[in-house]
């Protein structure tokens, strides 16, 4: 399966970003430290919400494929960089979901977000920590 994104160039170190199966558009821009505004994504932001948003994702998949409810369930990501080379370093991840799940599910799930595409996707150079935290009610 293959899709396409189709980008350009608007100047001011911005790209705009067309989802061509859905049309959605964003935008993206250079990170306040490389002489960007910080209005908008960067594209190593995209990567840390990649990895947020596919844990969660594939988490859900489980979820729903298992009968378990995951409702409530947020994340916190922060993006850390390397300054030479210039990379990210590290990505830990928060993922807080229902303070009901027993623990036969807890490691269900968990095992399932260490299975996601983007985590698995990304060099063994990036740190990837993920804590889990039941408590959402």
């Amino acid at each position: 399966m293959s899709v396409v994104i189709t980008g350009s160039y608007l100047g001011q170190k911005k790209v705009e970003l067309t989802h061509e199966p859905s049309g959605s558009v964003m935008i993206t821009e250079a990170p306040r430290d490389n002489g960007g505004e910080g209005k908008s994504f960067s594209p190593t932001d995209l990567v840390a919400a990649a990895f947020g948003s596919c844990v969660m994702t594939t988490i859900a998949i489980v979820a729903e494929r298992t009968g378990l409810s995951v409702a409530g369930m947020r994340m916190r990501v922060e993006k850390i960089m390397n300054p030479d080379p210039r990379r990210i370093a590290e990505l830990p991840l928060v993922v807080h979901l229902p303070e009901s799940l027993e623990i036969y599910d807890r490691q269900k799930l968990e095992r399932a977000a260490l299975s996601c595409p983007v985590h698995k996707s990304l060099s063994n150079e990036v740190r990837m920590p993920i804590q889990f935290v039941y408590d959402v009610r």
